[in-house]
């Protein structure tokens, strides 16, 4: 079994994207807002949520304003059942039910405090 410093070498060496970076831009200042592993798109998927948070602009979605209320229903249910997402907990252990919580937060604050701004998810 490979140790995870080794895969992550490994994946860097070959160009193997491991993460979602979402930043927000307005006015030609772009911010880095939240990253997350690619192992919560299990958990994310179970929300219904991965379009959504992995790629908005297929969802419609390309104003931080217009992410808020979704993104608001995605962390309620995802509180509400914790044990329904922490099931979906990565068994390499990279990432984690609240590590999941941790970049909604983050993510809806960011929305909430500048939502005209222009989401970029960068996979």
């Amino acid at each position: 079994r490979r140790s995870k410093r080794r895969c992550l070498l490994f994946a860097r060496r070959c160009g193997v994207p491991m993460s979602l970076t979402i930043y927000l831009s307005y006015r030609r200042a772009v911010s880095e807002i939240a990253t997350i592993t690619h192992n919560l798109n299990n958990m994310a998927g179970e929300a219904n949520a991965h379009t959504l948070i992995w790629h908005p602009g297929q969802a419609g979605i390309s104003k931080a304003r217009q992410m808020i209320k979704p993104l608001s229903k995605v962390l309620a249910l995802v509180k509400a059942e914790p044990e329904r997402f922490k099931r979906h907990n990565p068994e390499n252990a990279w990432g984690c039910y609240e590590d999941f919580i941790r970049f909604i937060e983050t993510y809806l604050d960011a929305c909430k405090a500048s939502p005209g701004s222009t989401i970029i998810a960068s996979n």
